[in-house]
């Protein structure tokens, strides 16, 4: 067992330890420079998928919005409510400064990969649709690479499928514990049946669920912030001022400085927004658009929530405050929790704790679709797919009654290190074809058409499937 672990601890070193970080950074940049700053020139047309109108006649299909709205809940998480209060108590306030830099770089590596996977995506006999970095590896790489997609495969039912349900379910029942004094096995037994209940619907339940839990605990979570912004609203400046100021050096509030910000902001705005990690994409192919690109700058959307929006509500939640000390050590939630305490009240507690569950709650069933998407690249049987729920959801049972249990998925950092080295490898190798496609778009733009629409038969060279693409004029977007 300890060469297991210390197998995997290595795996770990040489992805999150050196490698990854670095590369997601580069690489963003390089693409945002490379789409001549693509996120930006689109950014009003992302605002667009929220219009409640936004929706595909087709009744086998799921719409953009929902698309987004699946991905978001799958994005926002622990992240942005514990993370958030840890890089600023490990990195200061300037660690804020640069969680929304990885994230404005990460809205172009996100568009690139979403809008890759949404142009190899494959028409299910269901009329559905299901898509990528595996997928896209295998028809746009060509079968030689199909080795590449079953270790990316693999990686992503490790890490999403198996491990990150084990650690949401073991939040869920903490912090129904901790807040309301419920049994761990009540939570576990309502926690499961409620997974069940929806996975066993499959993704348009997914959606529909999504659809609904989403905008509440993101809008709510946002008044929230709204409320604490206001009252305080002298203050915000100040705190604008020392971000920046923190951010390049100029005001030390922990050791480390300059370099503790910028390892924490990168860090964690990257564990938040999962720009580049090649999980996004997997939920991105299954939206009914009329263009790749369309999805792509809604995913692009997905990633500016997620960092520049929530994180940024918790971080001024915190900094407003009087509770965050530089350099003092406090547990990420509890900071975040006294610091909105002592704003509003003790009652905010309860809040913060429904709006863990329902964070946590979207993104186990975030990371089953993840799961069931990689394992109908691996095994075609029908019964697969069955096998996996049952064991998803006794994995989310587990976590949520025996949280010492979580320690047995270890491996799931390290097989996430792994399977964004190998979507990063892949986004680099399809850019010349994302490329053309993005040219397509614009050229459709700049001749006028409001909403550009795809024709694959302009791309004879790649294996793409013609009947995704077929009769788009139902879709809105």
């Amino acid at each position: 067992m300890s060469f297991i672990e210390s197998f995997f601890g290595l795996i770990g070193d040489l992805t999150w330890g050196w490698a990854l970080i670095p590369f997601l950074v580069i690489f963003g940049c390089f693409l945002t420079i490379a789409t001549n700053f693509v996120q930006f020139r689109y950014f009003k047309r992302m605002f667009r998928v929220l219009k409640g109108d936004n929706q595909s006649s087709d009744p086998n299909t799921i719409s953009a919005r929902e698309a987004l709205f699946v991905s978001v809940g799958g994005r926002v998480g622990g992240g942005n409510i514990a993370g958030v209060a840890v890089a600023i108590t490990l990195g200061g306030p300037g660690a804020v400064f640069w969680m929304w830099a990885i994230a404005l770089v990460g809205m172009a590596t996100s568009l690139v990969e979403c809008t890759l996977a949404q142009a190899y995506k494959r028409r299910q006999p269901d009329g559905s649709f299901r898509g990528g970095p595996a997928r896209m590896i295998i028809h746009g790489l060509g079968k030689d690479y199909k080795w590449l997609a079953v270790i990316y495969a693999i990686c992503l039912i490790a890490a999403f499928g198996i491990g990150f349900p084990a650690f949401q379910g073991n939040t869920v029942a903490g912090a129904a514990e901790n807040a309301f004094g419920l049994n761990r096995w009540i939570t576990g037994i309502v926690l499961t049946a409620g997974t069940g209940w929806i996975v066993f619907g499959g993704m348009h339940r997914i959606a529909k669920a999504s659809d609904i839990i989403v905008p509440i605990m993101a809008f709510g979570y946002i008044a929230m912030a709204l409320v604490v912004i206001v009252i305080n609203i002298l203050q915000v400046p100040g705190v604008l001022i020392d971000i920046v100021a923190n951010a390049f050096g100029f005001r030390e509030a922990v050791g480390g400085g300059m370099g503790a910000a910028i390892a924490q902001g990168l860090r964690r705005g990257l564990f938040s927004n999962e720009a580049g990690l090649g999980s996004a994409p997997n939920v991105a192919a299954t939206a009914d658009v009329r263009h790749p690109i369309s999805q792509g700058i809604t995913q692009s959307f997905s990633v500016f929530i997620d960092t520049i929006v929530i994180c940024t509500c918790t971080a001024l939640m915190i900094l407003l405050g009087d509770v965050y000390v530089p350099g003092a050590e406090i547990d990420g939630v509890v900071l975040t929790q006294d610091s909105l305490a002592s704003h509003l009240g003790t009652w905010t507690s309860y809040f913060l704790t429904i709006a863990v569950l329902l964070f946590a709650f979207s993104s186990i069933i975030y990371n089953y679709y993840l799961g069931d998407n990689a394992l109908t690249v691996l095994t075609k049987n029908p019964q697969a797919s069955l096998v996996f729920k049952l064991i998803l959801m006794a994995i989310v049972f587990v976590g949520a009654v025996a949280p010492g249990a979580t320690a047995i998925f270890f491996f799931s950092d390290p097989m996430m290190g792994v399977l964004a080295l190998v979507n990063l490898l892949a986004l680099m190798m399809l850019f010349p074809i994302l490329r053309r496609i993005l040219r397509d778009f614009d050229e459709q733009r700049a001749a006028g058409v409001h909403r550009p629409r795809f024709d694959p038969t302009k791309f004879p060279d790649l294996d793409l499937d013609h009947s995704a693409w077929d009769h788009r004029e139902a879709a809105p977007e």
